[in-house]
């Protein structure tokens, strides 16, 4: 990226690594340096929380806020309804208005700690486009908005090409989505003044159909920029773990394992991701990446300390460091693991270690659980875990037991009172 901003938010943009590409660099960066610029990132509401892989979306509106400008985060309470075909292979299954409702709710709850909310020009508002898609009559939206659209250009969509080629359905319903996405920044520039569309770059070309249409429609001069998709340096794709999403919402994924997954990142990844998902000095996130032997383990406990801070909160943080110091570093239980509490009734006549590694979440199955044991994988109160027929009783639980597997991933069993 040669161009050099005058705009505090696209020289971020351009130096932490968040750009992928933008609609005109020059007229964007213009509008930034004149005054507020009203920007928005859409999220659809297909689960109770967002995970890990929207983080860099998440960053950037709080980028953005902090270097003057106003965030929207645009709640997908009608989109959902449809679905984003964007680079899936299959139709999403459809949710219930209760089921999106739900959704929103608890996705609402990530926010808090990244942007701040509020009535000012600068703070940040959260809306839902069910505000204007519900209400629809779809014989004028076809006639007003429908004849602005080319069935032929948006075949050529990378999002959709890439489904056709591959023989996949597309149906009519997913065609729709890309539609009522532009649809929607017509609506955020209308009623709100935005003239900003972020999102990653499996969106760019939703993104320009929205600037597209509000052009022709209202004549306003509006913006895109997209993201990079991040992957990590073994080529997958962030937001996933080895078991299962990291969530953003603590009551889906514990703080603890949230900053385990942070503390568990490739060396290669670490500077990268430093200047991606910290606010740390950029000399200071070259500094910590180039470490390498036993140094660069402390840059990535800076990075989970950083992160989890912005998420959770420092108390969250600290006491997440201090749990992996007492377990990793002195073979101790650590206060702040997993823990699966059972009552003396879960016991009853007995529980076999293979049930309580599947119930403590490290593994997803008793198949699972039992390679691992094979493997040479488990460990019970930091020993070799050798016999999968293991039962417990009540009496065994008397004091808190530690199963872990391989190295990193650890939970405690613990007797309710």
């Amino acid at each position: 990226m040669t161009y050099h901003p005058k705009s505090d938010f696209l020289r971020v943009m351009i130096e932490r690594g968040f750009l992928a590409d933008c609609t005109d660099y020059q007229a964007l960066d213009e509008a930034l340096v004149e005054g507020v610029v009203p920007a928005y990132i859409g999220f659809d509401a297909t689960a109770q929380s967002l995970h890990v892989g929207s983080l860099i979306q998440i960053m950037m509106l709080r980028w953005l806020q902090r270097t003057g400008h106003k965030p929207i985060v645009l709640m997908g309470g009608g989109t959902t309804k449809v679905g984003d075909p964007s680079f899936r292979a299959y139709e999403r299954p459809l949710l219930t208005p209760d089921m999106i409702e739900e959704n929103i709710a608890g996705i609402k709850k990530v926010f808090a700690a990244y942007v701040t909310f509020g009535e000012g020009e600068t703070d940040a508002l959260m809306l839902n486009n069910a505000e204007w898609l519900d209400d629809l009559n779809y014989l004028d939206f076809l006639r007003d908005i429908g004849r602005h659209f080319s069935v032929n250009r948006m075949l050529s969509f990378e999002s959709v090409k890439s489904r056709l080629d591959r023989e996949q359905s597309l149906s009519f319903l997913e065609f729709n989505y890309m539609i009522l996405q532009a649809y929607d920044f017509l609506e955020l520039n209308r009623r709100y003044g935005c003239r900003l569309q972020m999102g990653g770059s499996d969106q760019w070309g939703n993104i320009v159909n929205g600037i597209d249409l509000t052009r022709r429609v209202l004549d306003h001069e509006i913006f895109g920029l997209t993201s990079p998709l991040l992957t990590t340096s073994d080529g997958k794709k962030m937001g996933k773990s080895q078991d299962g999403a990291v969530w953003l919402n603590p009551d889906m994924r514990r703080p603890y394992d949230f900053w385990q997954f942070w503390r568990n990142t490739d060396d290669a990844d670490v500077g990268r991701f430093l200047k991606l998902y910290t606010e740390l000095p950029l000399d200071e996130c070259e500094r910590l990446g180039a470490l390498d032997g036993a140094e660069i383990n402390d840059a990535k406990v800076r990075l989970a300390n950083e992160v989890t801070t912005l998420a959770h909160g420092a108390d969250a943080a600290a006491a997440a460091e201090a749990t992996a110091r007492e377990v990793f570093e002195k073979g101790g239980i650590g206060d702040d693991l997993p823990t699966l509490s059972l009552s003396s009734e879960d016991i009853g006549d007995g529980i076999s270690v293979v049930q309580l590694i599947v119930r403590a979440g490290l593994a997803k199955s008793g198949k699972d659980a039992k390679r691992l044991i094979a493997d040479n994988g488990a460990k019970l109160d930091d020993a070799p875990l050798v016999d999968a027929g293991l039962v417990f009783h009540t009496e065994d639980l008397g004091q808190a037991r530690k199963l872990s597997a391989g190295k990193k991933r650890h939970a405690l069993v613990v007797l309710k009172d």
